[in-house]
């Protein structure tokens, strides 16, 4: 049977978990078979950055840092290929930080 695989991915968890239930609802209501959302491991991006811009820190010897954290979180929805549901699903108004990919298996 032919599905398709939805992989999403962004900053913002609530952001992710309200695409993924609309698209769960989607399919429920065109009566298409559905797994997930699945989710897969958070990435985490982290940089840390001198606070004084001369590099010297306090000048004791102990330099004070920033340290800044993005994290990533990801999910996949498996729904069956059924056109009409799809054509709603790609209706679906993304937020701007959301990555939406979506791939026919």
């Amino acid at each position: 049977m032919e599905y398709a695989r939805i992989k999403l991915a962004g900053r913002d968890q609530r952001q992710l978990e309200e695409i993924c239930s609309q698209i769960k609802d989607i399919a429920h209501k065109y009566g298409t078979s559905t797994r997930g959302p699945i989710p897969l491991p958070t990435k985490k991006l982290k940089v840390t950055t001198l606070k004084t811009p001369c590099g010297d820190g306090t000048g004791h010897g102990n330099a004070t840092y920033d340290r800044w954290e993005m994290r990533i979180h990801k999910r996949i929805i498996d729904i069956g290929a059924n056109e009409r549901a799809l054509r709603q699903v790609v209706r679906i108004p993304i937020p701007e930080g959301v990555k939406i990919d979506i791939e026919l298996k």
